[in-house]
């Protein structure tokens, strides 16, 4: 049964309240405040609390949190084994530009082949998601980012992929075959969040061209970037998965940065030791397809 609780104090987490978990998994509310109590109960401390964002984990809470996800994981994983591999839970931590852009074709396709599979994308930061699969709190990770290597996994390179400036198609900048830094000096700027890898490479570019940001607005997400860029709010910089059906449709205009250091891949990472079963080897295969 603790594997049962731990999965729903996850799911509280996640979700940031009783209600939405209990909708998720399709419990009652207090069988869900039962849990969490009987898990509490089982460690000897309070493990969620009230705030203004919902139920978020304390100080225990956060501590037991990456080991609650690695057991669920391994859990499934074992499930997976045993089963011949064609059930279970596929976890996956993901940027949220490619779980937003990149993954969902492809999931779709593997989920034909594997019903059976339910799957799981946690979203987060590079780093976040780095860390996941080393602890196994997921089995797979995508990430963006130049040529990504460490000794305890494996990262597959699944394909380079361009980076732009994008604007208004009626912008100035809109008509050139590429942008220079110093074409940005004092242009507002709307970017990713601070811990995005290639929000980082075009500001180390600009600084080592003396050209001085203006980081005008921030967002959290692409849509929001991408309706700032079409009121002409600003310029943003996104690589062109995120931006492929307004390039096609003309409604933005994307127009490649001189100076770029490096190229930039969408890369799948696990860890070397991870029991590839035919359904871990097929969503592999999946991923390295082109997306329609």
């Amino acid at each position: 049964m603790e594997l049962t609780y731990l999965r729903t104090f996850c799911t509280v987490v996640d979700k940031g309240s009783y209600t939405r978990a209990a909708d998720e998994l399709g419990y009652a509310q207090p069988s869900v405040t039962a849990q969490i109590a009987k898990l509490e109960a089982l460690y000897g401390a309070t493990l969620l609390e009230r705030s203004g964002r919902g139920m978020v984990p304390t100080f225990a809470g956060r501590n037991l949190l990456p080991y609650a996800r690695q057991m669920l994981a391994l859990s499934e994983e074992a499930k997976a084994v045993i089963t011949g591999g064609d059930q279970g839970m596929l976890n996956i931590g993901s940027i949220e530009t490619l779980a937003a852009y990149y993954l969902p074709p492809r999931l779709h396709r593997y989920r034909e082949q594997y019903p059976g599979m339910q799957l799981r994308v946690q979203p987060g930061s590079e780093a976040d998601i780095i860390t996941a699969v080393m602890d196994r709190s997921v089995q797979f990770g995508l990430i963006f980012d130049a040529a990504y290597s460490a000794e305890e996994l494996i990262t597959l390179p699944l394909r380079e992929e361009a980076l732009y400036v994008v604007t208004h198609p009626q912008h100035p900048l809109a008509a050139g075959q590429e942008v220079t830094p110093e074409q940005l000096e004092g242009e507002m700027l709307v970017l990713t969040e601070h811990t995005c890898t290639y929000r980082k490479q075009l500001l180390q570019v600009l600084r080592e061209s003396g050209v001085t940001a203006r980081e005008g607005m921030e967002f959290g997400n692409l849509e929001g970037i991408k309706q700032a860029v079409k009121h002409g709010w600003g310029t943003g910089f996104l690589p062109r998965y995120a931006v492929e059906e307004e390039l096609r449709t003309g409604a933005l205009t994307g127009i490649p940065l001189k100076g770029q250091r490096e190229p930039f891949y969408i890369q799948l990472i696990y860890r070397k030791e991870l029991h590839l079963s035919p359904a871990f080897i097929q969503f592999i295969a999946e991923l390295k397809q082109p997306g329609n």
